[in-house]
Parts: structure tokens; C-alpha cells; sequence
């Protein structure tokens, strides 16, 4: 019988030596390092979820305590609310925004954010016809503090008046106190 060697048209293959004993016991070793580690994941796992979680340790993780200031930030960039939280600020700072006079006799009611209106009540007719005029102004005033488009638009209102009263002393046709309150 031929060798492979001798066998014409056959290519040669290289022999691998077969792993020896001290080869096979490394191999061994191997395995059963790897099966150990397996099966000591699995239950640790398994404790894991028995306790209620992971334990935090001795490193910085996302459940660790926040200082209030940092976690009420985080949850304003969470949920998207940097601009409704801004106008919140500008609304706390009205009479550093528009001055103390102006201020007194006009009041941020709401903004909304889809239409970037803010809503503003004044005490009387005239202040809201003042406003008005100051809108453009107080608009740029407002982008400038809080970054550009985020007001559009100022809705003056003038002033609330009295509810109607109905009643048998009413008399007909009578609409109330004339134009303070239209």
C-alpha cells in the first residue's frame, strides 16, 4: 500500500500533531473554567432577580441619589420640556422682562407651545391697548432671553368684567359698567 505522499495528483496535507496530555488537560481546563463561569452568571442572576435587582456598588451607575436641581434638569431634557420650563422662568422674571409699572397692570396668563403665542391680561383697556403696542418690542425682547422663535406671538386680553347677573332687579339691555371692561 502507498503513502499519501506517493500517491500521484494528491496534494500533501499537513499533519497536526494530536494534542498530548498536557495539551488535552489544558483543553480541559478550559471548558471547565468557561462552564463554571456559565453557571456562575446564571445564578447569580438568579439571586439578582430573587433580591429585586442589582445592588448599586462601589461605582456611579443611573440609580444613584441625585442632588433635586440635577435630577429636575434631567427630567426636563427627558420629556422635551426646556421651552414650556423657560417660559415658565420668563414668567417668574415678568417684571425684570417688561419693568415694575407695566408689570403691575399686565400679567402672563399661558403660552402655548405649539403656536408659540404667549397670553397676556391687562387690568384695563388701556393697558392692553399700551401692550399692543409694546408687542413687537417684547417679542424680540423675549427671543433674545429665551432663544429666537420661541414666542411668536403676544395675545393681549383686556380685562375680565364682573359675571352677568340675571335676576328679577335686571334691567333689560343693560350690558354693564361701559368700556372698562370690553
Amino acid at each position: 500500500m502507498s503513502t499519501p505522499a506517493e500517491q500521484p495528483g494528491k496534494p500533501e496535507s499537513p499533519r497536526t500533531p494530536e494534542p498530548s496530555g498536557v495539551d488535552l488537560a489544558r483543553v480541559a481546563l478550559r471548558a471547565a473554567k468557561e462552564q463554571a463561569r456559565a453557571r456562575g452568571n446564571a445564578a447569580q442572576q438568579k439571586k439578582q432577580a430573587r433580591r429585586g435587582g442589582l445592588r448599586s456598588g462601589a461605582r456611579a451607575d443611573g440609580r444613584d441619589p441625585l442632588p433635586l436641581g440635577a435630577a429636575i434638569n434631567r427630567l426636563i431634557t427627558e420629556r422635551g420640556w426646556e421651552t414650556p420650563a423657560a417660559v415658565g422662568g420668563v414668567m417668574g422674571r415678568w417684571p425684570q422682562m417688561v419693568g415694575p409699572e407695566v408689570a403691575l397692570h399686565c400679567e402672563p396668563q399661558k403660552y402655548d407651545e405649539d403656536a408659540r403665542v404667549l397670553t397676556v391680561q391687562c387690568d384695563s383697556t388701556a393697558w392692553a391697548t399700551q401692550l399692543r403696542l409694546l408687542a413687537p418690542t417684547l417679542v424680540a425682547r423675549l427671543n433674545a432671553d429665551l432663544g429666537q422663535g420661541t414666542v411668536k406671538m403676544i395675545k393681549v386680553l383686556g380685562p375680565g368684567g364682573p359675571g352677568r347677573r340675571y335676576g328679577p332687579l335686571r334691567a333689560p339691555g343693560s350690558t354693564g359698567p361701559g368700556d372698562t371692561y370690553g
